[in-house]
This record gives structure tokens, sequence and C-alpha cells, in this order.
């Protein structure tokens, strides 16, 4: 995804609600730090993105499907906490380490019966 169709992606969340724009700001901020980062010291082998996806164990589509920069995990694990804050089964905390740790792939898989959903988390 380019840095013009990230930025969109963003202000479409705060038109949608989805997020603050103190929020947006934050991601937008954090975006155009990264876009310097990657222009001076690109860096092969290293994770690039953080997958949520959340799908809907009744219809079996996908209700949330985002990619979200490394570059912005910790603004968008605050988000996160903040859309599903009682997940049982999901440690925010547990995330990060797996992201600390240089993990790769699918770090969380939740199945939530009570909201009939499911929540995967990787890194790619």
């Amino acid at each position: 995804m380019t840095t013009v169709e990230e930025r969109m992606q963003i202000l479409k969340m705060i038109e949608e609600g989805k997020i603050s724009a103190e929020e947006g700001a934050k991601l937008l901020q954090a975006l155009s730090a990264k876009s310097d980062k990657r222009k001076t010291a690109p860096i092969d082998g290293e994770p690039r993105w953080l997958r949520v996806r959340v799908t809907d164990l009744d219809t079996g589509r996908n209700k949330v499907n985002v990619n979200i920069p490394m570059g912005l995990v910790n603004v968008g694990l605050k988000m996160g906490a903040r859309f599903a804050p009682n997940v049982e089964g999901l440690n925010y905390e547990e995330i990060k380490e797996a992201i600390k740790s240089g993990a790769q792939g699918k770090i969380i898989d939740v199945v939530d019966e009570d909201d009939g959903e499911r929540v995967e988390i990787f890194i790619e």
C-alpha cells in the first residue's frame, strides 16, 4: 500500500468514526516518520506489517481486515484495545512481546463465541 492510500484509509477511518481525530493525527504523524525512515534505511527481512482480521463466525465474512505498518503498531494496538477491550483470550502484552521478539506469521487466533467473532493477528 502506498503512503497516499494509507493516508486515505486513515482519513476514511476518522470520517466513519472508527477512530478519533486525535488518533488519526497520531497515525498520520507516525506514517510521515515511517516514510522518512523508508527513504533512508530500508531493512530487508524484518516484518513490515501487523495484520488484524476479525471474521464473523456465522457468515464467514470479514468484519475487519486491517494492515498496519510496523511503524504504527503501538498506536494500532492502542486502537485495538479500545475497540475490543474485553476479548477473552486476547492479551495485548503478548502481542507486544511477540513483535519485540521478531515473531512472524500468525501470533494470535482467538474465537469469541459470545460475540460470534474470530480474531486473528499476523506479523508479515
